[in-house]
């Protein structure tokens, strides 16, 4: 109710941006480039990103933009205090994301940034599985962000001429406590098995590309818990030249567990371009 009412008044009664304050709009046009890797420069825009320590599983992640600034203050905005309207560039950003995560590429062979998304159609159409969160979170919060943002970017992909849906069959089987406050190896804890996957997911997950999807990454331990759960029902062998498992010597195709998010620390993209061999992610909110 409280969404639906905000998204109602936002028609009528004018508003300040949800990034800087810029006054009667919701988004204005600099936060909007932010937002969309304009100006991030070779640093940024569908970097791969991981976190130091990198907890065990976790899938190759790419972020569409630094957490900091304007896309922090927009992440906030649309998850903690229901700014809906902010969901369609967020998920253009996510949908950047998401071609990097599966090596969509423009014409002149680099990976297009956030809302210029495109690259070679193909037949298998991009299932998105967003991170769940908990019913008490969705209840407070009154809409389901990360949801909403990866159907917003399922949507973008699709305009681009990519086949692409959102699957959420993913749900918590236990309890978990605030993240907030909690450090790498806490939140580590704290989450382990605490996912799992739907009945009858296994069937839905087979029939794509399977890319996991979030708004923020911070220690990366609610990724490796949504990857661990995937691989229960779905291993990354997707694609073979018969029906026996890889065990039984059948040649596969193996294809690497992958996850996209909007936004996560700017010192991992700046140490990804200055040390490959060097990363980190630092703070934020999940």
């Amino acid at each position: 109710m409280r969404g639906w009412w905000r998204e109602i008044s936002e028609l009528v009664l004018p508003s300040a941006c949800e990034g800087c304050g810029a006054p009667r709009t919701a988004l204005c046009a600099d936060c909007a480039g932010v937002l969309a890797g304009v100006g991030a420069g070779e640093g940024g825009g569908d970097g791969r990103v991981r976190p130091l320590p990198e907890p065990e599983g976790l899938p190759v992640v790419h972020a569409a933009v630094p957490y900091e600034g304007a896309v922090r203050a927009l992440l906030i905005a649309h998850k903690e205090r229901g700014a809906l309207g902010l969901a369609g560039p967020l998920g253009g950003a996510l949908a950047g994301a998401v071609e990097a995560a599966v090596g969509g590429r423009d014409g002149a062979g680099g990976v297009r940034g956030p809302g210029r998304v495109g690259g070679a159609v193909e037949g298998r159409p991009l299932l998105l599985v967003p991170v769940p969160s908990s019913r008490r979170a969705v209840r407070a919060r009154g809409h389901d962000p990360t949801r909403r943002v990866a159907l917003a970017a399922a949507a973008r992909l699709r305009r681009a001429g990519r086949p692409a849906r959102v699957l959420p069959v993913l749900r918590q089987r236990r309890a978990v406590a605030d993240q907030a406050g909690l450090g790498a190896r806490s939140r580590r804890a704290n989450l382990a098995g605490a996912l799992e996957v739907v009945p009858g997911g296994a069937r839905l997950l087979a029939a794509g590309r399977v890319v996991l999807v979030d708004d923020l990454m911070t220690t990366g331990a609610t990724l490796a818990e949504a990857a661990r759960a995937l691989g229960v029902v779905h291993p990354p062998f997707t694609r073979g030249t018969s029906g026996r498992s890889p065990r039984e010597g059948a040649q596969h195709e193996f294809e690497q567990r992958v996850a996209a998010v909007i936004a996560s620390s700017p010192a991992s993209f700046e140490l990804n371009r200055n040390s490959p061999g060097t990363w980190i992610v630092a703070g934020g909110e999940r």
